[in-house]
């Protein structure tokens, strides 16, 4: 018997494939073979892959799915309404990223739905999964998109006039992959169906591995942000421009480079890291005329991650001066402190035999939303402790837990 969408009650899944199942299902998708791992950038063939999967995979389940004006994706169980109680994650991924950042809590939801149907579970509150679009950066260099445009937190004319590496704008992008970029920004409608949102994530760190845990609830997210330093030379012949005529930009960027792992080294508990440079034109026998360099800091006080970046741009500016060279900066994206909600937390954890909670360096979504909608957090022990990585991983039973474990939760919240 096939299921209607919308009625999510009617007609049995012919079967119930469990999460790890529905990760199998879709291991092909934008597999990176240079790289190694993943690379599922929004709007591209990959991630559309995924998204279809993903349509799919709902619709056959019964659920009704439709995408937001800012290419979120959602699947509801039963009728889309007010006060829902929302779960879900996204589908894309950094450049050669793991099989498990995002996806894990999409095929966990999905895996969910069904073994709440097989009980006959009636929910007293609209139940949804969310696809949010962007959340990684890993296209256009600004993480989660898709919930700061929904929840207005990000200018949508920003977003759009965003480029990747080939000169692509987000707004060509969208358009491409069959989206109105006339549409994109603020979702008051949408918004203000989410009454509680879980995202079920793998753990991005050795925390639960030191705790002899299967799963933790999250606490909050510490102040982080991308900073871009463009340092600006003379572009000149490698082999008949002598070595004290020239302007070189490369020299301040490498001496950036290794100031930043100095300055946070000397702070506690900082993170900051240089995964991404850029010199312009690129030539092996040219001699740069712009190197774009890409900082990535983080720390739990929102005052000491400013004041980390602003000792970095110092020794950034001398260098660049020593060289005769310029250096500009700036924020591609900052957020402070995001605290999930204590009282749901707390209710979660008692939920869940007084499971560990556990802080994160990690960005998600779910900490764009807990500024307008009470928003927690679950991770899934990750016994390698490494991400955006091939190497990222999630015991099966692992995953089968937290997988029961997100269905208590959502069984409590909606009933």
């Amino acid at each position: 018997m096939t299921a209607r969408a919308g009625d999510a009650g009617d007609g049995p899944v012919p079967s119930r494939p469990s999460a790890n199942d529905l990760l199998a299902e879709i291991d092909r998708v934008g597999a990176d073979r240079t790289r190694g791992g993943y690379s599922r950038h929004v709007f591209t063939t990959a991630e559309g892959e995924l998204r279809e999967w993903f349509r799919g995979a709902a619709r056959a389940r019964g659920l009704e799915v439709h995408s937001d004006r800012n290419a979120n994706v959602w699947a509801w169980f039963g009728r889309p309404g007010a006060d829902a109680v929302v779960t879900g994650s996204h589908l894309d991924s950094v450049p050669g990223g793991g099989a498990y950042d995002g996806p894990l809590g999409v095929v966990s939801a999905l895996a969910v739905f069904d073994l709440l149907r097989a009980e006959g579970f009636v929910p007293r509150r609209p139940l949804a999964i969310v696809v949010f679009a962007e959340e990684e950066g890993g296209r256009f260099g600004v993480p989660c998109l898709g919930s700061r445009l929904l929840t207005g937190t990000l200018a949508p004319e920003r977003v759009l006039a965003l480029r990747d590496s080939d000169g692509t704008t987000f707004a060509e992008a969208a358009r491409g992959a069959g989206q109105d970029p006339r549409h994109f920004g603020r979702d008051s409608e949408t918004l203000s169906r989410i009454g509680t949102f879980v995202e079920l994530h793998v753990e991005q760190g050795r925390g639960l591995v030191h705790l002899d845990a299967p799963l933790a609830v999250g606490s909050n997210i510490i102040p982080h942000g991308r900073w871009r330093f463009t340092f600006t030379g003379q572009g000149n012949h490698a082999g008949t421009t002598l070595m004290t005529d020239r302007h070189d930009p490369m020299l301040p960027a490498a001496r950036m480079i290794t100031a930043v792992r100095a300055a946070a080294a000397a702070v506690p508990d900082a993170r900051a890291t240089v995964g991404r440079l850029v010199p312009t034109p690129g030539g092996t026998n040219v001699i740069a005329s712009q190197v774009d360099v890409w900082l990535d800091a983080r720390l739990p006080e929102p005052g000491d991650v400013l004041a980390l970046v602003a000792e970095i741009t110092e020794q950034a500016r001398a260098a660049a001066e020593l060289e005769g060279c310029t250096v500009a900066v700036r924020e591609e994206s900052y957020e402070g402190t995001a605290a999930f909600d204590r009282a749901l937390r707390d209710r979660l954890r008692a939920l869940l035999g007084n499971a560990p909670v556990l802080p994160t360096g990690a960005g998600h979504d779910a900490a764009v939303l807990a500024d307008f909608v009470p928003t927690a957090m679950l991770y899934v022990r990750n016994p390698t402790g490494i991400s955006h990585a091939p190497q990222e991983f999630a015991e099966p039973a692992d995953i089968d837990h937290g997988t029961a474990e997100l269905a208590r939760v959502l069984r409590s919240l909606a009933g």
